[in-house]
């Protein structure tokens, strides 16, 4: 056996070990979010907090998806964007969204639908430019040094297959909360804004990237659409999603200097 394939095994012990501390810190920082979102003074919310409840929803589904598949070279990925985007409340607090939405049970249901939501196409989006990293890596068009780090790095990725099927579970769940989060945000716009529909830059691009998703997936069961240009779509209508759900309050916070 190779070094590198010795030291590429992990023992059980240190592997339920490192399942254990991402557990702690998924609870942790899921108690620091709530209590720092659903405040006495009301919802407070912000791209920055937004950021944070993404990076917390990717590391736990790769917890729980790293029990079954073999994806341990994604670990530090996810690990070092959950902490990343985890200190980015202390320097962006968010604002006061609305004093009444906190004590409403329906409303917190919504928001946990609509984080889980863009967390998991978040993912798929990662997903995706891995896929498209490790393709060109396969067919040569990339420059990397044999044995250098990030070749063993591609090495160890699963197979693309099984990266293209991990890829299409996160869509389809993950199509689905948005279908829900966008639909019945209609029915919360009252307790947020006072009005039964707010249809601003947000809406509509939520709305542009709900009908991106929904054409991707048809498409994949209409002609299979997989490889180069289903990793394209998914990118697109990504980068739609975080203009409507992080894009427009990074303007309103950071751009612009308003609540």
């Amino acid at each position: 056996m190779s070094q590198r394939a010795r030291a590429g095994k992990e023992s059980p012990l240190s592997a339920g070990l490192m399942q254990a501390c991402i557990f702690v810190i998924l609870l942790l920082h899921g108690i620091e979010l709530h209590d720092s979102v659903f405040t006495p003074q009301g919802f407070i919310f912000g791209f920055a907090q937004d950021l944070s409840l993404i990076a917390w929803v990717g590391l736990a589904f790769y917890w729980f998806q790293s029990w079954f598949l073999p994806i341990a070279s994604l670990l530090w990925m996810s690990i070092l964007f959950a902490l990343f985007c985890s200190l980015l409340p202390i320097f962006f607090p968010g604002v006061v969204i609305s004093p009444l939405a906190v004590s409403d049970p329906w409303f917190k249901a919504h928001f946990i639908a609509a984080t889980i939501s863009v967390g998991l196409l978040s993912l798929a989006a990662m997903q995706a430019m891995l896929m498209s990293v490790y393709d060109r890596a396969l067919h040569r068009q990339l420059a990397i040094v044999p044995n250098s780090r990030l070749a063993h790095w591609l090495e160890d990725l699963p197979p693309l297959m099984m990266m293209e099927s991990l890829l299409f579970n996160l869509l389809y769940v993950g199509f689905g909360l948005l279908t829900m989060t966008i639909f019945s945000g209609l029915f919360f716009s009252q307790v947020l804004f006072g009005k039964p529909f707010v249809f601003d830059h947000k809406t509509i691009f939520a709305l542009i990237s709900w009908f991106l998703f929904a054409g991707l997936l048809i498409a994949r069961w209409w002609v299979g659409l997989r490889g180069w240009a289903a990793i394209r779509w998914v990118l697109s209508a990504y980068v739609v999603l975080l203009l409507a759900y992080v894009g427009s309050r990074f303007v309103l916070e950071v751009v612009l200097q308003k609540v």
